[in-house]
């Protein structure tokens, strides 16, 4: 099987929807000789920040000397950005390998009668079986939905877990209401594991640290943090952080990230909760990794600059209200006052009322184009959202190719370009600016 026959057999598996329950990943793990009892992980969920959270881990824990693996969800411009070791994403040679395995499982599964694996089941156990393959020392796992039916959530006991935050988002999957959708989250939670929790909402922070109550788990609150010393740059935040673990005081001075932004700052300060965790419990994390590991952690599409002339050129994978808010905190942090041109397509299962009254705000000029993808929001209903919200719409755009050239053709009258949305049209549009056929 090749990588490209892979992808299309592993994407086949979308027509079973996106079901949460973990009796078919159990079952197909089995079929698999259970790699997910061969690996020790850290757990992390929320509805922003967790995919940041992840990637500072992954470069800390590779900086020490450990040979880790970081599994990320979605993807922006390559399927292999979702399974990486050791620095590196999976060969494509490894992926069509691995993925075979699970498919062939996935496929008796079906034979027999049994319900099917979802795709993102799939993706996860062609994940562990590499990860098992690799002899790891730990994985970073990131949660695709939820927690308590997500397809990551079959560790009995992990290294520590995390909630990175508890927002509205796939409220009809997860539930109305934060305290509800916290519950949901909570799931990953595991008998006498270290919680670390950055939930701003009360209502919602208490149902996680009740829940760390009933499982006798450490809880841990991010929010208690001091944060000082910062400063606010295009090309970083740095920062000073003390905070408490036990009997524990905990300080570091003037930490430098690449990723802007003070959502990323208090998602860094989530990920040092975390590694002292981990260091209370055996491990060799030394500053410097600390230091050098936050300093190269990048995630793609998340406030990243692209270009810088004739004009900064952003994109942010702002895809759920959560998400629109950091966005607009940190443009207005870093560009209050000068001429923003925004450039959004979103789906149309979001918020994007409240998205487009939080980005509003900003005072931009705005162009609405469709996300390529058949849950995308038509740009004309996304113009009228944003026209309802006072925003001036400059460009409707059905097709982001016409949307990205005339962006292109606004470079000079702007101090900042920003394409932001939903995350399947940051890919297609970081190949265009790339000048690459999407």
């Amino acid at each position: 099987m090749t990588y490209e026959q892979a992808l299309e057999k592993i994407h086949t598996y979308q027509r079973f929807g996106s079901r949460l329950g973990l009796e078919r990943i159990r079952e197909l793990l089995k079929r698999l000789g259970n790699p997910d009892q061969k690996l020790r992980i850290v757990h992390v969920a929320g509805t922003n920040g967790k995919g940041s959270v992840c990637r500072f881990l992954y470069e800390i824990l590779n900086e020490a000397g450990y040979r880790t693996g970081g599994f990320f969800s979605p993807y922006i411009e390559k399927f292999t950005e979702r399974i990486q070791c050791a620095g590196r994403q999976i060969s494509e040679e490894d992926l069509a390998r691995c993925a075979e395995t699970v498919l062939a499982r996935a496929e008796e599964m079906i034979a027999e009668g049994l319900d099917s694996p979802t795709e993102f089941e799939v993706v996860t156990a062609t994940g562990l079986l590499y990860f098992a393959e690799q002899a790891i020392d730990v994985a970073v796992l990131e949660v695709g939905l939820g927690g308590v039916g997500d397809s990551t959530n079959v560790f009995e006991r992990p290294e520590v877990t995390a909630i990175t935050s508890i927002d509205f988002d796939h409220m009809e999957v997860l539930g109305d209401t934060l305290p509800a959708i916290a519950e949901q989250k909570a799931g990953i939670l595991k008998q006498g594991v270290p919680v670390i929790a950055s939930v701003k909402d009360e209502e919602a922070r208490n149902v996680v640290k009740q829940k760390a109550g009933q499982l006798d788990a450490p809880f841990y609150d991010v929010t208690e943090a001091e944060i000082t010393d910062v400063v606010q740059d295009i090309s970083g935040y740095s920062f000073s952080v003390s905070f408490q673990m036990d009997d524990d005081m905990v300080r570091y001075d003037h930490l430098k990230l690449t990723m802007p932004g003070m959502h990323q700052v208090e998602n860094a300060v989530c990920a040092l909760h975390i590694i002292h965790s981990l260091i209370r419990s055996g491990y060799r994390i030394p500053e410097e990794a600390v230091r050098n590991g936050l300093k190269e952690a990048v995630q793609p599409a998340r406030f990243e600059v692209l270009y810088d002339d004739p004009c900064y050129i952003i994109l942010d994978g702002a895809h759920n209200y959560g998400g629109s808010r950091a966005l607009a905190y940190t443009l207005h942090e870093l560009f209050d006052g000068k001429n923003i041109l925004l450039c959004v397509g979103i789906l149309r299962d979001k918020e994007y009322d409240k998205m487009a009254k939080m980005l509003t705000k900003l005072h931009c000029d705005v162009i609405c184009t469709s996300v390529p993808v058949e849950r995308g929001m038509p740009a004309y209903d996304l113009a009228d959202a944003f026209g309802r919200a006072g925003a001036f719409v400059i460009g409707i755009y059905d097709d982001y190719r016409e949307a990205f050239d005339a962006s292109v053709r606004s470079l000079q009258a702007y101090d900042a370009v920003v394409w932001a949305g939903s995350l399947y049209l940051m890919g297609p549009v970081r190949r265009l600016f790339e000048g690459e056929d999407s």
